[in-house]
């Protein structure tokens, strides 16, 4: 499964949005089984479906409240979400109600040309595919199934037969973080318009990995920096638990160009609680996928009450509580403060400093 975020290649249209009142983007859940067995996977996902997994009219409900609250994109992950028969009435239903719609299958024998003509015609805005090893052997090593890569790479074909706008998803940590240079040429080759790039947060059976250090991170950076100034990349590449990246571009300007693709999906970081919500496979709202603290359930509670007023959500949006390094950097208002969902799994303290950020403040 994807981890957390993602977004589409033309989100410019709300890159205003207050998070104050909305996030960005909504991630819903929709069901936690998968056939796959990641090495990083945040929700330790098994292959059996969940009885209690929210029904087709509560998630229609839930994307009434993602409407009202003003939030333009909800993605409906897993697991795997083509485990639910209902996919494609729930992409409909978004698309009738105005929202942008994204989904992020697995590849698994489910992933099918037909599954994926039926998510077309339902309206699907884009689809992502997890992209993890510059090999065959490397990506299914890190998947667990022998044929993953390949379903993801005829996956990949198959989207950009149908013109469905297609995204990659690599999760970097000490395992790889030497192989951007393979991972990054594969990806450019598979004609993506959104290249997301999830730094590992130690949750789930992601614990059990070791992530980048700070010092490789900064290497990171620099060569996705290199790449996408150099025309290397004529997709939108992305940063998720990585907001320090922002930093990185600040400190190492280069000219606009023409035509340019932005830097950014929004004028401000996106984070687990600010800018960004999760909705789990039973329905518990939390900041994020990464940040697994559940904040009431949308059974019970409307996510718009959670995002706006609950005590954790708002706590989150307040730069005042950070800690550390994040406290007193003079580029906290451009990164927002660095990754709470990573400080919070490596600390147990929500506001401690983002301990994969090398930069030290004055």
């Amino acid at each position: 499964m994807s981890p957390a975020t993602t977004g589409t290649h033309d989100l410019n249209m709300k890159r205003d949005i207050d998070f104050n009142q909305a996030p960005l983007l909504l991630i819903w859940e929709i069901t936690r089984s998968c056939e796959l067995a990641c090495r990083h996977c945040r929700a330790s996902a098994e292959n059996r479906r969940d009885p209690r997994e929210l029904s087709t009219e509560q998630g229609y409900r839930l994307i009434d409240d993602v409407v009202a609250m003003g939030t333009p994109l909800i993605i409906f992950t897993g697991g795997d979400p083509l485990q639910r028969d209902d996919l494609e009435d729930l992409i409909r239903y978004a698309k009738a109600a105005g929202l942008r719609v994204g989904t992020i299958p697995a590849t698994t024998p489910r992933l099918t040309r037909e599954r994926l003509v039926a998510i077309k015609e339902a309206g699907v805005d884009q689809v992502a595919f997890s992209i993890d090893g510059a090999t065959e052997a490397e990506h299914d090593d890190f998947r667990r199934v022998p044929g993953s890569f390949k379903l993801a790479m005829q996956g990949a074909a198959w989207a950009r037969e149908l013109g469905i706008p297609l995204q990659a998803n690599t999760v970097f940590g000490s395992w790889n973080v030497h192989r951007f240079d393979a991972l990054a040429e594969l990806v450019a080759s598979l004609g993506v318009v959104f290249w997301e790039v999830f730094l590992l947060v130690p949750t789930g059976r992601g614990s059990e990995l070791q992530g980048c250090s700070a010092e490789q991170v900064e290497e990171l950076f620099a060569k996705i920096h290199a790449f996408s100034k150099a025309g290397g990349a004529n997709f939108i590449i992305k940063i998720t638990e990585g907001q320090h990246y922002r930093r990185y571009v600040a400190q190492h300007p280069s000219p606009v160009m023409p035509g340019r693709r932005p830097d950014f999906v929004s004028i401000k970081a996106v984070h687990a609680g600010n800018g960004f919500c999760f909705v789990d496979h039973v329905g518990n709202i939390c900041p994020s996928g990464f940040l697994p603290i559940e904040c009431g359930n949308v059974r019970e509670i409307s996510v718009i009450d959670v995002y706006r007023n609950h005590p954790v959500f708002k706590q989150l949006k307040d730069p005042g509580l950070l800690k550390g390094r994040c406290a007193v950097c003079d580029f906290q208002e451009v990164c927002g403060g660095g990754s709470r969902a990573r400080a919070y799994a490596v600390t147990g303290d929500l506001f401690a400093e983002d301990p994969a950020c090398v930069y030290v403040p004055g």
